[in-house]
């Protein structure tokens, strides 16, 4: 099973590096442009972040801080964001727009967003998964033991299925994010944290998109294997 020497894995290798290079660019010259936008709000990203938190129902969850460019996340396990010193503490359109999405995840976890609640319960299985799936593959492959590629493959099929339900988790975490500052900030905040949460969601879709063509080229091989 010689899957390194088909045409069709060096193209999707391609296509790979092609959307990761695109999108990541996208998002970094996005994010610099309003990050040199200040936010209508006149606030840091962490004030408007605490009163989006309250105002919603997720009052309990608290703000901590991060190291890095970007790294800005929720984690439900001790129900914090945890924000990069340029959101946390900066007072531009980019950095009000991570913030509220980021908070936008507290609020679909105190709000019981059922995409959220199929994200964490597969969160076990993806660890797994992921770590062991490749490994699985590459015994198979060279062993030439079809049932244990049959079986990786499985096991890959979990990480792509995690990749599309995170899809409406951060399209709607966005939403929730331009809508409350469409209510509470200005047009240019609502016009600014659209484009740079649109080109955040990007990567996903191209993660996701990746997967799936990974996935169904993988089934290809091995169906006429």
């Amino acid at each position: 099973m010689r899957f390194y020497g088909d045409v069709g894995y060096w193209i999707i290798v391609i296509i790979s590096l092609a959307l990761g290079g695109i999108t990541q660019a996208y998002i970094k010259s996005t994010y610099q442009k309003w990050s040199k936008v200040p936010s209508g709000l006149r606030s840091t990203g962490a004030a408007v972040a605490r009163r989006m938190l309250d105002e919603n129902g997720a009052g309990a969850c608290g703000i901590a801080h991060t190291q890095g460019h970007l790294t800005d996340h929720y984690d439900p396990r001790d129900n914090n964001l945890y924000l990069s010193p340029e959101n946390d503490q900066g007072g531009s359109v980019a950095s009000v727009a991570v913030a509220c999405h980021e908070a936008g995840h507290a609020v679909q976890t105190a709000k019981g967003f059922l995409p959220v609640k199929i994200r964490t319960a597969l969160v076990p299985v993806v660890n797994f998964s992921q770590s062991a799936w490749m490994f699985v593959f590459i015994i198979g492959v060279f062993m030439g033991m079809a049932g244990l590629v049959q079986a990786a493959i499985f096991l890959f099929a979990f990480t792509v299925v995690f990749q599309i339900v995170t899809l409406p988790v951060e399209i709607d975490a966005s939403r929730r994010a331009v809508r409350y500052l469409a209510s509470s900030g200005s047009q240019i905040d609502q016009q600014g944290a659209k484009q740079v949460l649109t080109a955040a969601a990007l990567t996903y879709v191209a993660s996701a998109l990746v997967s799936v063509l990974n996935l169904l080229y993988l089934l290809g091989r091995t169906d006429r294997r």
